[in-house]
């Protein structure tokens, strides 16, 4: 009986044996990965921030003269065309002082006319000759100003735009010279005023280029180019301020809107870097950051400097040259010179599955 059991656990021993010898023999599989080639980028970050759309130019329009608002034709929001009678003023006062001057004029005119017989009659000196017509003289230019502050007695639109705010209302009293109504005008296009921070405002220069997004139409991308950079901060928020005119669109634009604003530095266009995707990163200290290579079908660990990061992608100072392979999926769990196999792309998603590494 003995003999028997010492047989069985032989048999049991010898099994075991065989299949750890099996196990052993067997090719360690691959690890499935995706890598991703690096590429070459702008030498220096973008700058990002928001801003506000705006039309270029905003026309303020008030009457030259101060009364009452006779009519006002226009509502916030109205498009209006090049010579439209927008709002009107109280005549009234406005023509008697026309009047006024007017009668005045004519007759300085027939006292200058009377003057001139009774100087050639010597019964007047020539200086009193000379003070008539001196007088004459400024009765017409106080007709001539009362007949300019009558032209100005009406708001007439002097481009086409759009009516973006109304100050007053009909049968208010408004003085002269405030403002009524602000004006967009169309021929100017539109622009993106933003501030920007004194570390930021010394790499951007007239020129640079820009690319516009705007919340109320996130599908549209649009782009610009600076054409105002300012020398002194605001006092109130010690920002620099800085404008971008946008490029000719079709797009339904209104001043007010928000934008988010991304300008490339001239900077940028001086060099270039390499760019990895901010996947292929596995470790980071600091300015120092790791991340796997492939070589043939291994995975090579390899030290990087990073310069910045830039949306999604890394950019390097240095660590891995451009057109290199680096490994995106699956690099956390690796080893170096460990053994990896390419995995499919992606697939489309169907269903709720999706085909490759997982």
């Amino acid at each position: 009986m003995r003999f028997a059991q010492l047989l069985l656990t032989l048999a049991c021993a010898a099994a075991v044996a065989g299949c750890n010898s099996k196990a052993t023999d067997e090719a360690p599989t691959a690890t499935p990965v995706r890598v991703a080639a690096a590429t070459t980028g702008p030498a220096a970050p973008s700058i990002r921030t928001n801003g506000l759309l705006a039309n270029k130019d905003e026309i303020r329009l008030a009457f030259k003269v101060g009364g009452v608002i006779r009519k006002l034709a226009v509502s916030e929001g109205e498009r209006v065309r090049k010579g439209q009678q927008l709002a009107e003023i109280e005549q009234t006062e406005v023509n008697a002082q026309v009047e006024q001057a007017r009668q005045a004029h004519e007759k300085a005119k027939r006292d200058v006319a009377r003057g001139e017989r009774l100087y050639e009659d010597k019964v007047i000196s020539l200086e009193q000759l000379q003070d008539l017509r001196t007088q004459a003289a400024v009765a017409e230019a106080g007709l001539n100003s009362a007949q300019f502050n009558w032209n100005y007695a009406a708001i007439v639109a002097p481009r086409d735009g759009t009516v973006l705010r109304k100050l007053a209302e009909e049968r208010e009293l408004v003085a002269a010279g405030a403002p009524i109504l602000v004006i967009g005008a169309h021929d100017q296009g539109f622009i993106v005023r933003t501030g920007l921070a004194d570390r930021e405002i010394v790499q951007v220069r007239l020129g640079d280029v820009a690319q516009v997004r705007l919340d109320a139409l996130p599908d549209a991308m649009l782009s610009g180019k600076v054409t105002e950079v300012a020398s002194a901060a605001d006092a109130a928020s010690g920002m620099f301020r800085i404008e971008v005119a946008l490029d000719p669109t079709d797009l339904p634009l209104k001043s007010g809107l928000v934008a988010k604003l991304t300008v490339v530095p001239s900077s940028a266009s001086a060099g270039s870097r390499v760019y990895v995707p901010i996947g292929a990163i596995v470790e980071g200290d600091g300015r120092t950051a790791r991340l796997f290579v492939l070589d043939k079908d291994r995975a090579r660990r390899r030290d990087v400097e990073v310069a910045f990061i830039e949306g999604d992608s890394v950019a390097l100072a240095s660590g891995v040259e451009a057109g290199e392979q680096v490994i995106t999926d699956g690099a956390q769990y690796l080893e170096d010179g460990e053994q990896v196999a390419i995995a499919e792309p992606l697939a489309e998603v169907r269903g709720g599955y999706r085909s490759g590494l997982q």
